[in-house]
């Protein structure tokens, strides 16, 4: 039986998405920038695209940018609103458990002379607003704040950020991480008081390579990429036809019959959490006051006294594939910042799995998973006390 429980780091993209981007690949191949049927025929997956996107977030087609993915629309909305607003300003808000596209780019800045303030969390890996609006001062041109966690789940109240940092220094632009977020909740920025958003499309069961940055109209950021200036100047580059028009399918399916897909997460992850907690010295961490505060497809889960690397490997040989914290930094042998941050003790650091799930997984995937771990830690834990 395999069981992929890895969803946070990828998905298995939709059928009708492979099928529109075969078509891209096969039949509609002209480039967008071209002025025969062929490039107008590109082009219209392009438009099309962007009509979903805008429609499904309420914002005007205008301010959609079709980027490589999550990494690149987090950097363009940190370093090019950095930029765009240089005179305004030289500071910049962020939490202590951000992903790496957002870390990285803002420790470039730091380099380059802009000051940046890291806000604490919580043991649920919620941000601590009093910290947050005393970091806000005149010289505050961004914050940037992830709508869920990658690694734990936690969600923030971004509204409620928005307004307060907003009440504080108006002038202040919010940035928001929505890749884990986006699919799972109904996101508009216009209503929530998000200036810029990003979005990944594999995170969705769109093709890998496939993002968005949402940039409200009137703000003002530096493009990162200089070329044939295609999407008004702001991403140049010749189109990705197939990712875009994969990722424009993919926002189309993932809203389908939303509420119901999102009820269904919650079970599964309900039954993993109570299923696990039954194990001897096992932790769920950021549960929140109740399940609903959190994500409903991350599940963090530390096991006390078994190396994270040796049980997922162990489940792993029993067909079931899980991560032990973000994929996106998984080749740096550091231990996890936002585990640290959450204030998860020293010795599970480096025993904590991540399970994250998908509309393709089956409570008989979630079922399977626990009766493994039932048998695999006793015994994994008594080999590692030798």
């Amino acid at each position: 039986m395999e069981v992929y429980l890895d969803n946070a780091a990828t998905t298995r993209v939709f059928d009708s998405v492979k099928n529109i981007m075969m078509e891209t690949l096969g039949v509609d191949y002209g480039n967008p920038s071209s002025m025969h049927q062929k490039g107008i025929d590109a082009e219209k997956y392009i438009k099309d695209a962007r009509e979903l996107l805008a429609k499904s977030l309420k914002v005007d087609t205008k301010e959609i940018i079709f980027t490589s993915g999550g990494t690149e629309s987090n950097n363009m909305a940190v370093i090019g609103t950095a930029y765009g607003y240089k005179r305004s300003g030289n500071h910049i808000i962020t939490t202590r458990i951000e992903h790496p596209s957002i870390h990285n780019p803002l420790l470039f800045l730091e380099e380059n002379g802009y000051r940046v303030s890291y806000i604490p969390v919580d043991q649920n890996g919620n941000i601590i607003m009093e910290e947050l609006l005393n970091a806000v001062c005149n010289d505050t041109i961004l914050v940037s704040v992830m709508y869920v966690n990658n690694e734990v789940g936690s969600v923030q109240n971004i509204s409620e950020i928005s307004k307060r940092i907003k009440e504080k220094n108006p002038k202040v632009l919010l940035h928001v991480d929505a890749i884990q977020a986006f699919g799972k909740y109904r996101i508009y920025p216009r209503r929530e008081g998000i200036d810029l958003l990003s979005i990944s499309g594999h995170k969705i069961h769109g093709p890998k390579g496939s993002g968005v940055l949402y940039v409200r109209d009137k703000v003002k950021i530096k493009p990162i990429l200089f070329g044939g200036g295609q999407q008004k100047g702001m991403r140049s580059g010749t189109e990705n036809v197939p990712a875009i028009a994969g990722i424009g399918q993919a926002v189309s399916d993932i809203y389908e019959n939303h509420e119901q897909k999102r009820e269904t997460l919650y079970q599964l992850k309900r039954t993993l959490i109570e299923g696990v907690k039954q194990i001897e010295g096992v932790t769920v961490n950021c549960l929140g006051n109740t399940l609903t505060d959190t994500a409903p497809h991350i599940v963090s889960v530390s096991f006390d006294g078994i190396r994270s690397e040796v049980l997922l490997h162990a489940l792993e040989d029993k067909g079931i594939y899980v991560s032990s914290g973000s994929a996106c930094a998984s080749n740096h042998p550091d231990l996890s910042g936002t585990l640290k941050a959450i204030g998860l003790k020293e010795n599970l650091l480096d025993s904590t799995l991540r399970f994250s799930f998908s509309v393709f997984t089956t409570m008989e995937d979630i079922e399977y998973t626990i009766n493994i771990l039932n048998e695999l830690v006793p015994v994994l834990r008594k080999y590692s006390r030798h």
